[in-house]
């Protein structure tokens, strides 16, 4: 999927307390963060909104928007923001993907349990997918990381092993 434009999709988001019709080419012209996690109510998943929640403004200083999907619905999208400390820290768009077909289209559908794998997708301004990472269920992402590759996308630069921003990248 790399290099290949991200495949779009519209779908019901919970955002800031709403539930809202979400297009994922209306954030073209920023990068975007979008991440896939299994299911709300969970162990590990709560960690990893609460994450990017307390990200979110470095991120969008950086030019980018994060975008979170699972597989279930807006309600309990909702439900959660309204249950759970951690989770009600998200100000980003909370996607349902009832019908699987936007974990599909990206690549993270397990077929098995019908849930999506964690994936992570940096999309540049004109919508091309520019790093991916898809882990199992037990593995939460590092934010950290995250912030450090889109840091090194936006470079231009090539990035050697364990750059960090500000660093200089390689000359040819």
């Amino acid at each position: 999927m790399i290099g290949k434009y991200a495949p779009d999709f519209q779908a019901r988001a919970f955002v800031n307390g709403k539930i809202e019709d979400f297009r994922l080419s209306k954030l073209r012209g920023k990068w975007v963060i979008l991440f896939f996690y299994p299911a709300d109510f969970t162990f590990v998943c709560p960690t990893e909104i609460e994450g990017f929640a307390e990200k979110y403004e470095e991120f969008k200083k950086a030019g980018a928007e994060i975008v979170a999907v699972s597989r279930d619905t807006v309600y309990v999208h909702k439900a959660w923001v309204e249950n759970d400390e951690r989770v009600s820290k998200a100000k980003y768009p909370m996607v349902e993907d009832r019908k699987g077909e936007i974990s599909r289209d990206y690549g993270v559908l397990n077929e098995v349990t019908g849930n999506a794998f964690r994936g992570l997708f940096i999309i540049n301004p004109e919508g091309i997918i520019k790093y991916m990472v898809v882990t199992d269920d037990n593995v939460g992402r590092s934010t950290e990381e995250t912030y450090r590759v889109l840091a090194a996308l936006q470079s231009g630069g090539l990035c050697p092993v364990d750059w960090e921003p500000g660093q200089a990248t390689l000359k040819v």
